[in-house]
């Protein structure tokens, strides 16, 4: 099948065919005719399936379409980090090359006042972060009274984020009639519940099982001391020719630490975290995807929303708290029908975490042994202090 034999209209073919789009990958093929026959969807699928294209390829085409008589914001894109954002609201700039649409991205971090000028000039598709887009209609600068088509992407990171409240206001503030679509990679209850309330009969899209993993994805663990990582990581790098890495770790200063280290060993890279300045971030961001930068080391926070198709290697650095974000994570490269490989390193302290991902996805993972840092079989795990409430004491950050 091709985008032809999807009703889409000839701007946007011809806009897809600019970005040689040839075929839609499973997620589209079902999604955009459900969209541009005006129904609710619940769609659940993985971060790499192409769920931008599926929601903002038939917006575009509905809206356009349109004759509208009054200018205002017809279609809300709330999502969960500005890196995110900002790639949407490029995929929109070249899917609607080829329309009389406006578009603009809102987040936090950066000063309001060049967002604020774009919406006074009018916008039809605004793509937003809950912090900022709270902030500006407390302001008065939007107003979405007028609001066609909402989507809230990323439902579930929402959820681990701490913006479930703050997604939960911006949706008291749209108009009862308005057609929604809801994505999301895993399913808690919390997100169904939201889904049951947000969602008008829907029709459901789901291409992959909830927290599956990729099947193109080649997964290892290696069980090694915590002091040991940075070495076993540089090692890997340097042994397999590795030059195309993104590496997750579970703070800001461990990415940083990670990150100097590889620069002394000659290995260029750089860390993005929520500590940085957008600019710092999307320069590094930039510098990798145009492949002056080997190494992306990131948290989770930071790296949703990297979207690089040829990424070979995922390295789980440090072991989620969270089961969930491991497939988040390693769904970063396998991306655009490509295969990658997924690395996790497992200290003593961490087997309860990798015993929560292989069960959750129901596989497991295999252990590569043999390689010139191994685990103290004698290692005492360290008691890991409580963790708090995951749905009602995160700490929240204004993205």
């Amino acid at each position: 099948m091709s985008f032809k034999n999807l009703q889409l209209t000839e701007p946007i073919l011809k806009a897809l065919d600019a970005q040689g789009y040839t075929q839609p990958t499973p997620i589209q093929k079902q999604a955009i005719p459900l969209v541009l026959k005006g129904r609710d969807l619940l769609g659940v699928a993985q971060t790499g399936t192409g769920k931008t294209a599926a929601f903002g390829i038939p917006i575009l085409q509905l809206l356009n379409e349109k004759k509208h008589s009054k200018k205002g914001i017809k279609s809300l894109i709330l999502t969960p980090t500005r890196e995110l954002a900002i790639q949407i609201d490029e995929s929109l700039a070249a899917y609607g090359k080829y329309t009389s649409l406006s578009h603009s991205v809102i987040f936090g971090g950066v000063s309001q006042v060049s967002q604020v000028q774009k919406l006074k000039r009018g916008v039809d598709v605004l793509v937003a972060t809950p912090g900022r887009l709270l902030d500006l209609m407390n302001q008065g600068h939007v107003d979405l009274s007028h609001l066609e088509i909402f989507v809230l992407d990323e439902a579930d990171r929402m959820l681990d984020m701490g913006f479930i409240n703050d997604v939960k206001k911006v949706i008291r503030k749209l108009p009862e009639k308005r057609q929604t679509l809801f994505f999301s990679a895993t399913m808690p209850d919390e997100i169904q519940n939201l889904a049951n309330i947000m969602l008008k009969n829907p029709a459901k899209v789901e291409v992959t099982p909830p927290a599956s993993t990729v099947d193109k994805i080649e997964q290892r663990i290696y069980f090694t001391n915590k002091p040991d990582k940075r070495k076993l990581l540089l090692h890997l790098l340097e042994s397999n020719g590795i030059d195309n890495a993104l590496v997750f770790t579970r703070t800001k200063h461990g990415a940083d630490k990670v990150a100097r280290f590889l620069d002394k060993a000659k290995i260029k890279s750089a860390a993005i975290h929520g500590n940085k300045s957008q600019n710092a971030r999307q320069n590094a961001l930039k510098g990798f995807k145009d492949g002056k930068l080997s190494v992306l080391v990131a948290t989770d926070i930071a790296a949703r929303g990297i979207d690089i198709d040829e990424l070979s290697h995922v390295f789980n650095f440090d072991l989620p708290n969270v089961p969930e974000t491991y497939v988040h994570r390693i769904g970063r490269t396998g991306r655009a029908g490509n295969e990658g490989i997924a690395i996790s390193f497992c200290a003593a302290e961490e087997r309860k975490e990798l015993k929560d991902i292989e069960k959750l996805a129901d596989i497991k993972i295999p252990v590569v042994e043999g390689h010139p840092y191994p685990m103290d079989l004698n290692a005492v795990p360290v008691q890991a202090a409580p963790q708090r409430n995951r749905n009602n004491n995160r700490q929240r950050r204004r993205y």
